[in-house]
């Protein structure tokens, strides 16, 4: 008689088994946790370099576009839309695109080609601007604000009186930021915190006509968590903007602007537990439109540094 032999696993073979799994599971899912934990710090990293790189970019663009000036849009011509005499007089403008070219008190305008070539100065009013003109124009002649805006970043201290400049928190700057013809004054306002209480950077914008400036809120938050930037290397604070001034006629103009932003993170590092942090440093951002003028008022045409619009003095308080 046979006996079939029994196959299987014996109570050893499975413990052993199941041993060797969980062994293998554990692993597996440790590396797992690892991996998700550094995926999170990548993710938060990458979120805080975005967000600065973001805000540093516009900060670039905004001040090196500063202080230039505009009578119309790009590629609009602009021009007297009646004859003028001889003598003081006012005038009007009218630019080929139709909108209307805004001029204020103080600017200087060159009018006219060749012979008549001359440039005048607004007075009057905004609405009703007039000019003294040395020679006739017809209706026609061409008309262009050359130069820059010399204070196109707000110099420190107080460059229209009993208006504050910009400081080591607030960045002021004016001109035709994005080049299509709309004058914009923007206050950029940093707010550095402490890592349980950040603070924020925040872009205040509108027309260098406004009559008001808008309060800052919230819906104005360009970056957020920024704290307060480290002490350099001699244990002085550094502000969130510094700037390079240089004379001007009876003035003065900001030829360079450093920015120094530190930020933390969103949320605390899964593998630390801590909030990561980065310091990004802009430290040679030049005003091109200012410092153009600066350089040809200095030498040769004082008449191409355009003084600050008394609607811009205007909004440079609190």
């Amino acid at each position: 008689m046979t006996h079939k032999k029994q196959m299987g696993f014996s109570l050893m073979e499975t413990m052993v088994s199941i041993a060797v799994l969980l062994a293998v599971g554990g692993i597996v899912m440790s590396g797992m946790a690892q991996l998700m934990r550094t995926q999170g710090t990548i993710a938060n990293r990458t979120d805080m370099h975005t967000s600065v790189r973001s805000a540093t970019e516009l900060l670039q663009q905004e001040i090196g576009q500063a202080g230039k000036v505009s009578l119309a849009p790009p590629l609009a011509n602009v021009s007297l839309a009646a004859a003028v005499n001889l003598g003081s007089n006012g005038f009007t403008l009218q630019a080929s695109d139709g909108s209307t070219p805004a001029v204020y008190l103080g600017e200087a305008l060159t009018v006219d080609v060749g012979a008549k070539q001359e440039v005048v100065i607004v007075g009057g009013s905004a609405s009703s601007p007039t000019a003294l003109f040395q020679v006739g124009h017809a209706a026609g002649a061409p008309v262009s604000a050359l130069g820059a805006f010399a204070t196109g970043i707000v110099p420190p201290g107080a460059p229209a009186p009993n208006s504050p400049g910009s400081s080591g928190t607030v960045l002021k700057l004016y001109g035709d930021i994005n080049s299509d013809g709309n004058m914009l004054y923007v206050e950029y306002t940093c707010t550095p915190g402490t890592t349980a209480n950040p603070g924020s950077l925040y872009r205040n914008q509108m027309s260098i006509t406004a009559g008001a400036k808008p309060a800052v809120d919230n819906t104005m938050i360009l970056l957020n968590n920024v704290l307060t930037n480290p002490n350099d290397p001699n244990g002085n604070a550094v502000p969130c903007f510094t700037y390079q001034v240089q004379p001007l006629g009876a003035g003065t103009c900001v030829t360079d602007v450093a920015v120094t932003l530190t930020v933390q993170t969103a949320n605390k590092d899964p593998q630390t537990g801590q909030f990561q942090t980065e310091t990004k440093a802009l430290l040679n951002v030049s005003p091109r439109n200012v410092v153009e003028v600066y350089a040809t008022a200095s030498l040769t045409d004082p008449l191409r540094a355009q003084v600050i619009p008394p609607t811009v003095s205007a909004l440079l308080g609190p």
